[in-house]
């Protein structure tokens, strides 16, 4: 596949593991470390993704005319929607109605992570949209994604007619804050009287203890896979990564990797996994054995706050959903996904309805800043 006006060659890959990881890196993954090769790699050589998942990795590259890597994103083709956290199944249901066939689509996607971030690597956004487009009409497939895309590559996505649609997410951001007590001083005072309360009753007979790359030994992970396999079935009916994943991420990911872990008389009872990006802390996943109030609140996001704090980060995203955040001095967010349907009359039908979605969530957003905790009321 070509793209004349430029020629630069556009081909699929068998999977980003087989891939150059300096090249790789060079486009943007050093910079995001759930882009990173080190990450997206992890989840093929775990089994995390693959055939037997319904995510088939096909990373779609662009070279330049003497072969080197130019743009790359990380693609998948889809046998189902699950572990996307953007939810199409009622456009499936439309799609397979009207007697087409929905699956498989095409995923431009961090799997089972719902974070915002690069997703469009290198310094050619036309081109590689122009490739992903031509591997969803020349398939004929019926839709391609791209979930949790910054901003900057939305605006290139709808350059080329894709539609774009709005979600919400809740970060926390640092204000200047040194110390979790600076942040809580920013508080009304009844919402920071609340979180100390909760604060005391997650804490109350229990040690923390904050592990980071070589600290975390295979009995952390063997803990951390407990909890994650309690949540996962609870949430999503069996969990999505393989153990052999959270090995792996360890090894390869080093001071990236942030195990938060909440124990009684030494013994873990929950765990927080993190990864720790230049300026950000991002919470992936979380599990107990016991139930303790508060202490999800606590490990997640209190901790979170505290370890960003005295680490300088300017940010925590803590995971999808969840407007039970803002009164936890959590900020709403915009996050942005993409959508290319060559169906001109399904890709109607879908523009109606992100549009109604898009002014919804612009109302919910408006709403959700006027509860925030904040003395001043005010935020960015």
């Amino acid at each position: 596949m070509a793209d004349r006006e430029s020629e630069i060659v556009a081909r699929i890959a068998a999977g980003v593991s087989d891939l150059n990881v300096r090249a790789w890196d060079r486009l943007g993954g050093d910079r995001h470390p759930f882009i990173s090769h080190a990450f997206l790699s992890a989840l093929e050589d775990s089994g995390s993704v693959g055939k037997d998942t319904g995510w088939i990795s096909a990373p779609i590259l662009v070279e330049d005319e003497a072969g080197h890597l130019a743009a790359a994103a990380p693609a998948y083709l889809k046998t189902h929607s699950q572990g996307e956290y953007v939810f199409d199944h009622g456009w499936a249901d439309a799609w397979e109605r009207a007697g087409g066939q929905y699956y498989p689509k095409l995923q431009v996607a961090v799997p089972f992570t719902p974070v915002p971030g690069p997703r469009l690597l290198g310094s050619r956004p036309q081109q590689l949209l122009a490739a992903i487009e031509a591997v969803t009409t020349q398939n004929d497939m019926s839709s391609a994604h791209i979930t949790f895309l910054g901003e900057a590559a939305a605006s290139e996505c709808e350059r080329r007619g894709w539609l774009i649609r709005h979600g919400v997410q809740y970060h926390w951001f640092n204000r200047g804050y040194a110390s979790f007590d600076d942040f809580l001083a920013a508080l009304s005072s009844r919402k920071r009287k609340a979180i100390r309360k909760e604060r005391a009753a997650a804490r109350e007979g229990l040690q923390f203890r904050a592990l980071r790359g070589s600290e975390i030994e295979p009995a952390d992970w063997d803990a951390m896979w407990t909890f994650y396999q309690d949540t996962g079935s609870r949430k999503w009916g069996r969990p999505y990564l393989a153990r052999r994943f959270f090995n792996l991420i360890g090894e390869r990911m080093g001071d990236q990797v942030l195990l938060l872990l909440a124990l009684r008389d030494g013994r873990p009872i929950a765990g927080a996994l993190n990864l720790v990006g230049p300026d950000t802390l991002y919470g992936r996943y979380w599990g107990c054995t016991e139930d303790v109030p508060f202490l999800h609140f606590e490990l997640c996001y209190y901790q979170a706050i505290d370890w960003a704090c005295a680490h300088g980060l300017a940010c925590v995203q803590a995971g999808a959903q969840g407007e039970h955040k803002v009164a936890r001095g959590y900020e709403p967010v915009v996050t942005r996904s993409a959508h290319f349907i060559p169906n001109r009359s399904f890709r109607m039908a879908v523009a109606g309805f992100l549009d109604a979605e898009r002014q919804g969530v612009g109302s919910e957003v408006e709403w959700l800043r006027e509860s925030l905790p904040y003395r001043s009321s005010s935020s960015e």
